[in-house]
This record gives C-alpha cells, sequence and structure tokens, in this order.
C-alpha cells in the first residue's frame, strides 16, 4: 500500500506541538528483541520523552518495530502523545508498511477518540471510549507498557488496541518483586499481571518503571530489553 503522507501532517502537528518535542527530557530509550513461540522475530527500537511546559507537557513515545512475518519484513512505526503524569491519550498514529499495511490516525473528540485507518481495503472510521484512564496499547508494541506502571495492585485501565479495533479493561494483579535475567546480568524487578478475562499480560518493571519484559501468553510473545543487557 502506498502511503499518503499529507494525510499525517494533522495529527503529526498535534502530537508534536512543541519545538521541545522533538528534544525533551528522554525518560526511557533502548531495544527490545522479540520471539514469538520461541522463535527470534524482529526488535522494536523506541524513545520516550517528556517535553513542554504548563498545559503544553506532554509525553512522547516513538519506535520502530520490525518484524520478520511469513519471510515478509513488516515495520511498524507508532507515534503517540500523553497526558502526564498519568500518560492517557492524547493523540496516536502508526505506520504499518509491509503484510497488514495501514496508517492510522486517532484523535480525541470529547467523550469518545475518533480512529482513521487506511489499508488496501479502503478507508474506515472507528470511534472507542474516552475515559480518564484511557492508555494505548497497540498489537507488538512492548514500550507502550510504560503507561502502566503506577497503576497499584487492583485497580483498572481503559485499554486501546486501535490496529485491532479493541478495547478492553484491564485489572491489575498483585505485584511481585523478583529477580530477572536479562542475559548474563540480574535485574530487580517488578512483576505485574494486567488481566482481561481470560487474557492475560505480564509485564516486568524496574525501579525506574521502564520495561524490562513484557509477556502475552495467548500469543506466544516475548518482548525483552536487549540494550540492558551484560
Amino acid at each position: 500500500m502506498s502511503i499518503d503522507r499529507s494525510k499525517l501532517t494533522v495529527l503529526a502537528a498535534l502530537l508534536l506541538t512543541t519545538p521541545a518535542a522533538a528534544q525533551g527530557v528522554v525518560v526511557d530509550q533502548g531495544q527490545f528483541g522479540i520471539t514469538v513461540a520461541g522463535e527470534r522475530v524482529g526488535t522494536e527500537d523506541f524513545t520516550i520523552r517528556r517535553a513542554g511546559f504548563g498545559r503544553d507537557d506532554a509525553i512522547f513515545a516513538n519506535g520502530v518495530v520490525s518484524l520478520s512475518i511469513a519471510g515478509a519484513l513488516q515495520e511498524i512505526r507508532p507515534l503517540l502523545r500523553a497526558v502526564p503524569p498519568d500518560g492517557v491519550v492524547a493523540g496516536y498514529q502508526v505506520e504499518v508498511e509491509g503484510p497488514e499495511a495501514l496508517e492510522l490516525q486517532l484523535t480525541r473528540a470529547g467523550r469518545r477518540y475518533v480512529a482513521v485507518i487506511r489499508s488496501v481495503e479502503g478507508e474506515e472510521d472507528r470511534e472507542f471510549q474516552a475515559r480518564p484512564d484511557t492508555r494505548i496499547l497497540d498489537l507488538d508494541v512492548a514500550h507502550h507498557y510504560y503507561f502502566l506502571q503506577d497503576i497499584r495492585e487492583g485497580g483498572t485501565a481503559h485499554a486501546l488496541e486501535p490496529r485491532t479495533r479493541r478495547q478492553a479493561n484491564l485489572t491489575v494483579g498483585a505485584w511481585v518483586d523478583e529477580e530477572l535475567q536479562l542475559g548474563r546480568t540480574s535485574v530487580a524487578a517488578r512483576r505485574v499481571e494486567f488481566s482481561s478475562g481470560s487474557a492475560v499480560r505480564i509485564v516486568w518493571f524496574d525501579r525506574l518503571g521502564r520495561v524490562l519484559r513484557v509477556e502475552v501468553p495467548e500469543r506466544d510473545y516475548v518482548a525483552e530489553r536487549l540494550d540492558l543487557v551484560g
């Protein structure tokens, strides 16, 4: 699919409203290695930064996820603007090239989020609920779990998975402190389970709130930090 770059201009302007947005203070940056069913299928490089002042204060997260899908390269380029300190969604866009190619733009309109999705099947409009606790957890994007780090045991979050057109209420399980092995490095981590019905997502955070590892058992998906490996 040929991406119409001009259609990304409006949302890009929304996401990057301050000159500092391209710089700001980096709160996390790194790379994940991604495996599915125990087989290495790709990597995710990402940066999360905080920029702006006062009403323009925002958290920006962007990355490149490179995956091998049945021998073909798929590249996912997400760009998220979130409202601090909790990381509630302000705007989002994502481009996918290769298998399942699409471009998606999501903006807030009052009590709802409006998504415009363009793919080989044409253009589609989709609406999602907008709640005070709404986060983006896009498919195969591990760094988005950074925005769940402060939700306490027993708390809930409303999660959007816009490319699959899904939304779910996540319940936070017990926080468990344990040692996580990253390569030859043992890291003190907090293990948290986020559940929605029978679906479970397991995330390990370090003491700075950085995402170390993500598991989605129903998809046999694992993303694990490579840049922190000793």
